[in-house]
């Protein structure tokens, strides 16, 4: 397992984290400012800020971009494909290592999930052809059951590498371990992702006990109880040696503190508790 201490080059900052606080130039700034490694831009803030003036930001100072986030969304109740491209040219402009894909939960009206599915991977599919095209890897980020309905139906790392292996190469999986630590089967399944080399992102965070609010109550690492460092043992034993990103959103406690505190707890946590 790599050793993190005294090391933020691996560290990557998904802008969700502080999203409340700062804009795009302000995230790109700051983690120049902390030294970290890589930054993980959300599609509203780098519209915000401009494609090509983040591009060239993010560039001169010398981050890597882990992830953009996100493409997806697929079972709405309009056809969002082109938005989906879009989402793809924006990725290649800003260099980003893959573009993170939340799949949709179940389409306006509906009680079937396995059409949801259905719907999630041809239109994956359609996707996938012009993302190949442009080189740009799309990662598949399996949510918790509790987002089964309205945000994503994709929920464990098996549906996810099943999706993955029937539609071939350009497409793997994010393991965000807010979603996924539950597993039962979570080594076992990191196992099949890594034999398949389709692990294209690491996402950490914490679950609190008690969670007050199932999508904007996520913890910092270690005041949770997600065993951080077993997974990421897993997750590296399959040969992953990419970014780490922190990403937290914490209506009640992070999004209210200074930005600069936030990536400084980040760091501290990032090389003693993950």
């Amino acid at each position: 397992m790599r050793d993190l201490s005294g090391n933020t080059a691996l560290l990557s900052l998904n802008t969700a984290t502080v999203r409340e606080q700062w804009n795009l130039r302000q995230c790109i700034e700051g983690c120049a400012r902390h030294g970290l490694g890589a930054i993980a831009p959300w599609r509203d803030k780098l519209q915000e800020c401009g494609v090509g003036e983040a591009a060239k930001m993010i560039a001169d100072n010398g981050l890597r971009v882990s992830s953009l986030c996100r493409g997806g969304f697929f079972t709405g109740d309009t056809n969002n494909l082109d938005d989906n491209f879009r989402a793809v040219d924006e990725a290649v402009a800003i260099n980003a290592e893959c573009l993170i894909i939340v799949a949709g939960g179940l389409a306006s009206g509906s009680k079937d999930i396995e059409a949801a599915r259905e719907k999630i991977t041809d239109d994956l599919r359609k996707m996938l052809a012009y993302a190949r095209s442009c080189k740009m890897p799309l990662a598949i980020e399996p949510l918790h059951p509790m987002y089964a309905a309205d945000r994503s139906s994709i929920n464990t790392l098996s549906q996810a590498i099943d999706i993955c292996t029937d539609l071939g190469e350009g497409i793997g999986i994010a393991v965000d371990v807010y979603h996924v630590w539950w597993d039962p089967e979570l080594e076992k399944q990191l196992e099949r992702a890594g034999s398949r080399n389709l692990i294209l992102g690491y996402h950490v965070c914490d679950w609190l006990v008690p969670t007050e609010d199932l999508l904007l109550d996520r913890g910092m690492m270690g005041d949770g109880i997600i065993d951080l460092i077993k997974i990421r043992q897993w997750v590296e034993k399959t040969g992953y040696d990419g970014c780490i990103e922190v990403e937290i959103f914490s209506k009640g406690i992070w999004w209210k503190k200074k930005p600069d505190e936030v990536l400084e707890v980040c760091i501290d946590r990032f090389q003693t508790i993950v």
